[in-house]
């Protein structure tokens, strides 16, 4: 499968009142097209500030360094015309929360009109036909009367869907997903992933999911990368990950999962024990190491690295695990 999108060794950091503090570290990921990548892991872990790097959206505060391209260009140092090309026509980004994305002044079809006439050049006439047949694609019904409503006018699902149908105005070669089904209930979460998966097979999109719900992963990904404190652990096919995930962390993520149970007298989660290492103090060494059940001596002194294969982990004491 083509590479669309490929992150080599990209590095975030933040400048602070007590130093730099370092977000992401040496994260390494490929994106096939029309394939969907999931990258998971708990809060705070580096995936939104991952994914945000891509098309140069973190704050002045933030050093990137590394590699980041698309299709073929390199966006890390790209000047802020090309920055402003790419951003929505070639990526495009469906946030956390539509409620606070969407401009609450203007009209959701005011600001579909705007995404497309800056982006594509079409005629304010064609601009309102394209955006009524963007809100009929997501699945919004009376979608020509919709178009004329307020983001307050309408539900947390429908708002999530006019996010999704301005990501998809300009046709983008990549999607980036942050969290896109937070805080919706199950039948309309369910809605939003049929969405998205029929947005990939009508247009062949590629598809970046943020989340961490690994109920998400299994019904739409194709392949799986794990982040633990700003750095990938593991990454797989998603069946294979889900099968025999072989980094302790992966692991533990799969065993607090109900989606994961393991068996029908399963009454308690499992749970991982311990802390997220505070970023300013992470060591050269393995940052799952205080928290493993597999450490070794050689975790305390020595940063594993990613594995070769189609199975990537990076862990001193790796096992393939069956669930």
């Amino acid at each position: 499968m083509r590479p669309v999108l490929t992150l080599h060794e990209l590095s975030v950091s933040f400048r602070t009142e007590d130093g730099p503090l370092s977000a992401v570290d040496r994260v390494s990921l490929e994106v096939g097209d029309g394939e969907v990548l999931a990258v998971v892991g708990e809060s705070g872990c580096g995936k939104s500030v991952t994914a945000m790097s891509i098309a140069g959206l973190l704050p002045r505060t933030a050093t990137v360094t590394g590699s980041v391209v698309l299709d073929g260009t390199e966006l890390i140092g790209a000047g802020k015309r090309t920055l402003r090309s790419v951003r929505g026509r070639e990526v495009a980004y469906i946030f956390q929360e539509p409620m606070t994305s969407l401009n609450p002044v203007f009209t959701v079809g005011h600001q579909i009109v705007e995404v497309l006439r800056t982006h594509v050049g079409l005629s304010r006439q064609a601009a309102r036909a394209r955006a009524v047949e963007l809100l009929k694609l997501v699945g919004i019904p009376s979608a020509e009367r919709r178009i004329g409503d307020y983001p307050h006018q309408l539900s947390g699902g429908m708002r999530q869907r006019v996010m999704i149908a301005m990501a998809v105005a300009c046709d983008p070669k990549v999607l980036i997903a942050d969290e896109p089904t937070t805080a919706l209930d199950v039948t309309i979460q369910a809605g939003i992933l049929d969405v998205l998966r029929g947005l990939r097979e009508r247009l062949g999109t590629s598809i970046v999911l943020i989340t961490h719900d690994l109920g998400v992963v299994a019904d739409l990904a194709d392949r799986v990368a794990v982040m633990y404190a700003g750095r990938v652990v593991e990454t797989a096919d998603v069946h294979e990950l889900f099968a025999h995930p072989r980094h302790p962390y992966t692991s533990g993520l799969l065993g607090a999962s109900p989606a994961a149970a393991r068996s029908a007298e399963s009454q308690r989660l499992n749970e991982i024990p311990g802390l997220v290492p505070v970023l300013s103090e992470q060591p050269d060494a393995c940052t799952f190491a205080d928290r493993c059940p597999r450490m070794l001596d050689t975790c305390t002194t020595s940063q594993p690295a990613l594995s070769d294969g189609p199975h990537r982990v990076a862990c001193w004491n790796a096992a393939r695990v069956e669930v």
